[in-house]
């Protein structure tokens, strides 16, 4: 189950998450390569991580799943926010160059299905970064938090799926070392912890980051298939059911099988 939007906003505007949300986008910066007028979509919950990468693209996209709900984005500007499955993106084939992937993976009720779909709108050479919790984390096991829900991965399992849906793993990064504790005395420590976490425990960091490649020498059997998903209303008007004298249908068919005794 996706973790509510609600519950997203609250985290990244809590000082913990602003924290949090400073020591990812240091590590997405070291993967991040820039690519002039590139078209970059972020899938999950991107947004505290977008503004910092759309200056240089020809347009950003925020998609975020149904089953999170979305927020418009960006403030005061033209939306660029859509309601979407992760498994059938609305977007044609090859279109995008590069996707960031937040609060996404973890939750994705298929992963392999969302990752093939990513290979279907990602233009040759483009680029998926992944940042998912860390099964290993001390991030994973806390609650009180987005990254303590959904489905953990170790850097193994992150790069065999990768691999089994036809994108080349590349350059990797780590993130939340300092506990997810909402002490003041501990999160002003937190600059010590993530230079300590880098250098003597990287495998127990709270998040891993990936970068991968689409790979194009094998392709993907891809078979035409309708949408298996249909967006319905919240709140959607249902009439009463018609009655005939009064009485509801399953009473009706009652009264006509005691009238023909």
């Amino acid at each position: 189950m996706h973790t509510d939007i609600v519950d997203l906003r609250e985290f990244y505007h809590s000082p913990l998450g602003r924290l949090a949300g400073h020591s990812i986008a240091m590590a997405l910066s070291s993967l991040w390569a820039r690519m002039p007028e590139e078209r970059l979509v972020g899938l999950g919950y991107a947004v505290p991580y977008l503004d910092r990468f759309r200056a240089d693209t020809e347009r950003t996209f925020a998609f975020m799943p149904a089953g999170q709900g979305a927020v418009n984005w960006p403030p005061g500007e033209p939306s660029a926010t859509a309601l979407v499955f992760d498994e059938d993106l609305p977007l044609p084939d090859a279109s995008v160059d590069r996707v960031l992937m937040v609060h996404s993976l973890e939750f994705a009720e298929s992963p392999r299905e969302t990752m093939k779909e990513l290979w279907r709108v990602l233009a040759p050479g483009g680029r998926l970064v992944i940042v998912v919790p860390n099964r290993r984390g001390f991030w994973a096991r806390m609650e009180h938090t987005p990254f303590g829900s959904g489905r953990p991965y170790s850097r193994g399992q992150l790069t065999a799926l990768l691999r089994e849906t036809n994108f080349t793993p590349g350059a990797t990064a780590e993130a939340l070392f300092f506990p997810p504790s909402k002490r003041r005395s501990v999160q002003k420590l937190r600059g010590l912890f993530e230079r300590l976490g880098r250098a003597l425990w990287p495998i127990f960091s709270g998040v891993i980051v990936v970068e991968a490649q689409k790979r194009l020498y094998q392709g993907l059997p891809v078979a035409a298939r309708a949408s298996r998903r249909v967006f319905v209303p919240v709140l959607t008007p249902h009439g009463v059911p018609s009655t005939r004298n009064g009485l509801p249908p399953r009473w009706q068919t009652l009264d006509k099988s005691r009238s023909g005794r």
